[in-house]
């Protein structure tokens, strides 16, 4: 089983692991980013402006308050993608992957030492409820650009407002249903489309633009976002929960960094996804400051299709709906990957996890989030019936990321950078005050659909920790009744009898004897001439080096320990590993080897100091429904024995 209850520590003097590097030129790199990467935040003029001056709190579209709104979003731009996540955040990545989730691994790796863990567990905590956050934005996405982009269908004809929601629940439907055959031949697609999408957007705003030039630099001013909130405070606060939308998707740049690497991402958003996103938000303000009050009040309704002539909306509808399918289809494989290091890392119990591609390691579906997902998407389109609505529930979980990951960022500046005090805190000051007016602003929505993501995280929060702390619990539990492994073969290897073949018991505890093994010779009073306790180590790396996969230890009288180790990006596929273990004896058959598991029946008690009684009930609940070691490790069905034991945390 897997020893996943607790971060493992790395040896001082193990070699370090390999990193995973993105393979192909850079200009292939970059078109796949901008296919993947940039499809939420590319997505985002379609309803970030529009929401600021027609949503919940809306502006009056005169030109003071149109400055002020594009000055804030090139200034949110600059300050929370280009400097903080391109330029700094990247720059932390976790041998090549990157994430809240890697990152954690990283700072529990590299911050040793009992001083420092005891405040980097609060950290640790902050890590995973961003994790938590991100099911709420998985949710969140696909239901909101996917929708924002069908209303556009009801600019070209008013007669479709009646199917705008059958269709984009039909469109979610089947971009659900189509993961299990996984996105490799379609996602080849991604990146041209993305292009076409942003030149088009471009072009769009850059005709606008010809009708009121100046508005260039007034966007670059950052006098008109000053003079915004020194004239109309609590406006300019209240539009910032619309204004954050402009960079939602921001944390993708940094959690698909492992796809791509860090300078294509970082090119394609300099050269190319910024200043088209910029020249659209530009040509929205400009169509609206050239047209008299009344014209303005109207396009505000829908400014990003409203930039199109008539005759080309359609085609830009059809154009938009493609970008937020590949937006969604990139936040749902997101997913996958966030639940899949999750596992790996020990916060959520072994799913079944599917790869949907020979050649893409990261192409996996995992059909247990894959239908959840599908049905909260489902459910929110139904409910808040249109984007507008939906977009009060969207900055939360985003903008509680942001913050979690400046939280990550301060410990990686102190503890892994050892930046000076004097270089680091007025960087930090800035992101914090930024990230906590955009939260706080977004707090005024909870009412109208804001505590959404809130419930999703704490809902995700609760069982990512339940799940941690009672595994945790149940290995000391376990290792409290374990049998010294001196003393069991010194006895058993004299007084049992042997029977040919191997014998492979796995086992979270690398020390003291397996209950499995206990058991079977309890009952089957015999031993296999080769009896191997193998137990399983996800390490803080994604990826492991072969020198340093196994930790192979001669107990004597035909019994061995081995030690598999893997990244937390890495198939887990044991019978594969055990066919290159060497100086053991003669080399694994799968025929002529028996694994035995022990299956675990928890018994919860609130006699013993652990967990909550309700939480113990919860990590039992969650205990019986994982999927079996012997799917998740890759185990051959007719060679496999499980025993039963109860244990009580």
């Amino acid at each position: 089983m897997t020893d996943t209850a607790a971060a493992p520590e790395l040896p001082a003097d193990r070699p370090p692991a390999s990193a995973h590097h993105p393979h192909g030129s850079l200009a292939k790199l970059m078109l796949g980013s901008i296919g993947i990467v940039y499809g939420d935040i590319g997505t985002s003029p379609i309803y970030a402006f529009r929401e600021t001056f027609a949503g919940h709190h809306p502006l009056t579209p005169d030109p003071q308050h149109i400055y002020g709104v594009l000055s804030l979003i090139f200034w949110s731009m600059m300050l929370v993608v280009t400097v903080k996540y391109v330029t700094i955040i990247m720059r932390a990545d976790n041998k090549g992957e990157g994430g809240s989730l890697a990152l954690l691994a990283l700072i529990n790796r590299v911050t040793q030492g009992d001083r420092k863990r005891r405040w980097t567990s609060g950290i640790v905590l902050l890590g995973v409820f961003a994790t938590a956050l991100f099911y709420g934005d998985s949710m969140i996405t696909p239901a909101t650009t996917v929708l924002s982009a069908v209303e556009g269908l009801t600019l070209v004809e008013s007669g479709f407002q009646p199917f705008v929601i059958p269709i984009a629940v039909g469109i979610l439907i089947g971009l659900f249903m189509i993961q299990a055959r996984g996105t490799a031949r379609v996602g080849a697609m991604f990146g041209p489309v993305m292009i076409a999408y942003f030149g088009t957007i471009s072009i769009l705003g850059v005709i606008s633009l010809v009708n009121a030039p100046g508005i260039i630099l007034e966007t670059l001013n950052p006098l008109n976002a000053v003079n915004f909130f020194l004239s109309d405070g609590s406006r300019a606060f209240l539009a910032l929960g619309s204004v954050v939308l402009a960079v939602t998707g921001a944390e993708a740049l940094y959690a698909d960094m492992g796809h791509f690497g860090r300078r294509p991402i970082g090119l394609s958003w300099l050269v190319f996804v910024l200043p088209a996103l910029m020249l659209n938000y530009m040509g929205q303000g400009a169509m609206i400051v050239s047209v008299s009050a009344a014209e303005a009040a109207e396009l505000v309704r829908n400014p990003f299709f409203f930039l199109a002539p008539e005759m080309l909306r359609l085609p830009l509808v059809i154009l938009a709906t493609l970008a937020a399918i590949i937006a969604s289809q990139a936040v749902i494989s997101g997913a996958f990957s966030v639940t899949q290091q999750a596992i790996q890392l020990g916060f959520i119990p072994r799913l079944r996890i599917t790869h949907t591609s020979e050649a893409a390691v990261g192409q996996i579906y995992i059909p247990v989030i894959n239908w959840a997902l599908m049905v909260m998407v489902i459910l929110l389109v139904l409910f808040f019936q249109n984007s507008s609505n939906l977009t009060a529930a969207y900055g939360i979980a985003v903008t509680g990321a942001m913050f979690i990951d400046t939280c990550l960022l301060t410990v990686v500046l102190f503890s892994l950078w050892n930046w000076k005090p004097w270089a680091a805190i007025p960087l930090l000051a800035v992101f914090f005050m930024v990230d906590i007016a955009y939260f706080s602003a977004n707090l005024t929505k909870v009412p109208d659909g804001g505590w959404f993501p809130l419930l999703v995280g704490l809902v995700a929060f609760t069982l990512l920790t339940t799940w941690a702390r009672g595994r945790k619990l149940m290995i000391d539990r376990m290792r409290e009744a374990a049998m010294p492994v001196e003393i069991f073969v010194k006895s058993a290897a004299n007084s049992a009898t042997r029977v040919p073949g191997t014998a492979v018991f796995m086992t979270t505890a690398p020390d003291g004897v397996p209950h499995a093994l206990l058991h079977n010779l309890k009952h089957n009073k015999v031993l296999h001439e080769r009896v191997m306790l193998l137990t399983v180590k996800i390490e803080d790396v994604p990826y492991v080096e072969e020198v340093s996969r196994f930790n192979l230890t001669d107990l004597g009288s035909g019994f061995y320990r081995l030690v598999l180790r893997f990244g937390f990006m890495e198939e887990l596929d044991v019978p594969s590993a055990l066919l290159r273990v060497q100086s053991c004896g003669p080399q694994f058959k799968m025929m002529d080897t028996s694994f035995f598991l022990a299956r675990q029946t928890l018994l919860a008690s609130g006699s013993r100091p652990g967990m909550a009684l309700w939480r113990e009930k919860l990590f039992s609940w969650m205990l019986r429904n994982a999927e079996s070691a012997m799917e998740f490790f890759k185990l051959p069905p007719n060679r496999v024995v499980e025993l039963g034991s109860q244990v009580e945390i």
